[in-house]
C-alpha cells in the first residue's frame, strides 16, 4: 500500500451500472436445542442487498451480512447468507444464514410463508430450523416487530446504482514511463487469526526501460512468526481483466499463484458483498486532478479457498477482508493505511500521506478517510476529510510506529481511531519508485484499532458507534 499515486484516463476506470436494492432488518426470537430443555432467546440483525431492484410479480435473490446474537451461546458480528424474496410468485420469503458458534459453523433456514388473507402479519413470522453440518440441531422462530422496527426498516431502504467490481481490475497503464499500478488483497482467517496480505504490481521505469511485474505473499500468524515470500520481477504482459505475471494471477473472483518456488501458495475464491468504495474522490481515479487514487471494488469481500505455507495449509471459509487499487507515479513520503471489517457490513478505510510532489511535501499528512456504515459513507464527499469546508475541520493524522492516530469532525459527527501495531506482528518490506528510489513499509494484517464515531446531540457530543478490534485490522506505515 502506498499513496503517492496520480489517475489516468483508461478504458476500464468506469463500468456499467444499474440500479439495485438494499435495507437493514431485525428480528426478535426464541431458539430451542433439540438437545436442550430450555429456550434461547435469539436476536438477529441483517443488512440485506440485491443486484437489482426487487420484483414484487417475481423472485428476487439478495445477499445478506450481519450479526446474529444467541443467549448464552452466540455472538457472531460476520453472519452472512442468501434471501430468496419472492412474495406473490412464491408466496415465501426464504432465509439462509450461515454463522459460528462454539467455533462451529452453523446454517439457520426458515421462510416467511406470506398468504392472501394476511399478508403484513405472514411477512412478520419467520420459523426456522438450525443446522450443524447438514444435521437438524434445534428449531425456533424469528419476529418482526412492527411496532418498533417498521419505520426503520422502510427507511433503510436505498436503491444505490450497482457497479461490477470486476471492472476496476483492469489494469490502466497505457504505456506511459514513470508509473506504478498495484492490486492488492487482504484477509483474516476467523478460524486461526491468520492474517494474509498478497500484493500484485507493475512498474514502469521513469527511465523508459521495460516495464515489471512482481509482488509477495504473507501470512501473520496468530502463533509464529510473520512469514513473507516475493514472486517476480517477470515481464508484464497485458492482461485485460486483471494482473498476470510469473504464475500469478489476480481476475475477477479468483486469486492464485505461488512464491519461493512453491513454499507459498493460494488459490481464493473472492465474492464481493458490497459495493465499490472510492477512498479519494470518484473523479479521481477517472481523471489526473489530485495526485493520488486508491479505491475498492468492493468495500468488503469474502474469501474461500486455500492458503499454503511452509507445508501448513490454512483453509478458508467466508474469510472476510478486501481487495484495493492504487496507480500512480510511486510512493507517498510517508504514509498510514488501514482496513477495518467493523462487522455487521460496517467497514472503514483511511489513506493519510505526505506527497512527494514539490509544494505538497511540507504540509502534514491530508487525511482520505471514509466509513460506510449502514449502507451510508461517511463523510458524503471524501474530500472534506482533506481540506475541510462548511464547518467540517480537515481531519489529521499522526503518523507513527507503533501506535497512530486520526481524528476529525464533518458535519454534525467526529471521530477518532486509533491504530496499534504491535512490533511482532508487523512486516518491513522495501518499496522501489519507477525513479530509482526506496521507501519501506511496515504492514500489519493482524493489527488492533479502536474506533469511536460521536454526534453533536443537544449542546453536546454523544457517542454514536464504537468499536475495538483486536487483531483482526489491516494497517501499514511507510517511511522513507
Amino acid at each position: 500500500m502506498s499513496a503517492d499515486t496520480t489517475a489516468h484516463t483508461a478504458t476500464g476506470a468506469g463500468g456499467p451500472s444499474a440500479r439495485g436494492t438494499r435495507f437493514s432488518e431485525t428480528m426478535l426470537g426464541t431458539l430451542t436445542l433439540d438437545d436442550e430443555d430450555r429456550t434461547r432467546r435469539i436476536r438477529l440483525d441483517l443488512k440485506v442487498s440485491a443486484d437489482r431492484l426487487l420484483r414484487l410479480l417475481g423472485t428476487t435473490p439478495a445477499r445478506a451480512t450481519g450479526r446474529i446474537r444467541i443467549t448464552g451461546w452466540a455472538d457472531d458480528p460476520y453472519a452472512q447468507g442468501e434471501l430468496e424474496i419472492s412474495p406473490l410468485a412464491r408466496h415465501r420469503i426464504r432465509y439462509r444464514i450461515t454463522f459460528t458458534a462454539d467455533g462451529r459453523p452453523l446454517t439457520l433456514d426458515g421462510w416467511k410463508s406470506v398468504t392472501p388473507r394476511r399478508p403484513v402479519a405472514s411477512m412478520t413470522v419467520l420459523p426456522y430450523t438450525l443446522y450443524d453440518d447438514g444435521a437438524r440441531i434445534g428449531t425456533g422462530t424469528l419476529r418482526f416487530r412492527l411496532g418498533t422496527q417498521l419505520l426503520p426498516f422502510l427507511a433503510s431502504f436505498r436503491f444505490p446504482r450497482r457497479e461490477e467490481p470486476g471492472v476496476f481490475l483492469a489494469p490502466r497503464w497505457r504505456g506511459e514511463p514513470g508509473r506504478t499500478e498495484v492490486w492488492y488483497t487482504t484477509v483474516t482467517d476467523p478460524d486461526t487469526g491468520s492474517g494474509l496480505w498478497l500484493h500484485h504490481e507493475l512498474t514502469a521505469p521513469a527511465d523508459g526501460s521495460e516495464p515489471h511485474a512482481h509482488g509477495w505473499a504473507a501470512v501473520f500468524p496468530k502463533d509464529g512468526p510473520v512469514r513473507h515470500a516475493r514472486f517476480g520481477p517477470a515481464p508484464w504482459t497485458p492482461e485485460q481483466s486483471g494482473f498476470e505475471a510469473d504464475g500469478v494471477a489476480v481476475r475477477p473472483g479468483r486469486l492464485t499463484g505461488s512464491a519461493e518456488d512453491g513454499a507459498l501458495r493460494w488459490d481464493l475464491v473472492e465474492r464481493p458483498a458490497d459495493e465499490p468504495l472510492f477512498t479519494f474522490p470518484r473523479w479521481s481515479w477517472r481523471r489526473p486532478l489530485l495526485p493520488a487514487a486508491q479505491m475498492l471494488p468492493a468495500a468488503r469481500a469474502s474469501y474461500d479457498g486455500t492458503f499454503t505455507h511452509d507445508g501448513t495449509t490454512l483453509t478458508l471459509a467466508a474469510a472476510p477482508g478486501a481487495s484495493a487499487r492504487i496507480y500512480g507515479h510511486g510512493n507517498a513520503r510517508r504514509w498510514a493505511w488501514l482496513h477495518a471489517d467493523l462487522g455487521g457490513g460496517d467497514v472503514l478505510e483511511i489513506v493519510a500521506a505526505v506527497s512527494m510532489r514539490p509544494g505538497l511535501r511540507r504540509l502534514p499528512p491530508l487525511v482520505f478517510l471514509r466509513l460506510r456504515r449502514d449502507g451510508r459513507s461517511w463523510p458524503r464527499r471524501p474530500e472534506r476529510t482533506a481540506v475541510g469546508w462548511a464547518g467540517a475541520g480537515r481531519f489529521r493524522a499522526d503518523i507513527a510506529l507503533p501506535t497512530w492516530t486520526v481524528t476529525g469532525r464533518s458535519g454534525l459527527r467526529r471521530i477518532w481511531v486509533e491504530v496499534t501495531q504491535p512490533a511482532d506482528r508487523t512486516l518491513a518490506l522495501d518499496y522501489t519508485d519507477p525513479d530509482g528510489r526506496q521507501a519501506t513499509c511496515r504492514n500489519s494484517e493482524r493489527a488492533d484499532a479502536r474506533v469511536l464515531l460521536e454526534r453533536w446531540w443537544f449542546g453536546g457530543w454523544r457517542t454514536e458507534a464504537e468499536w475495538t478490534l483486536d487483531g483482526t485490522a489491516h494497517a501499514e506505515v511507510g517511511t522513507r
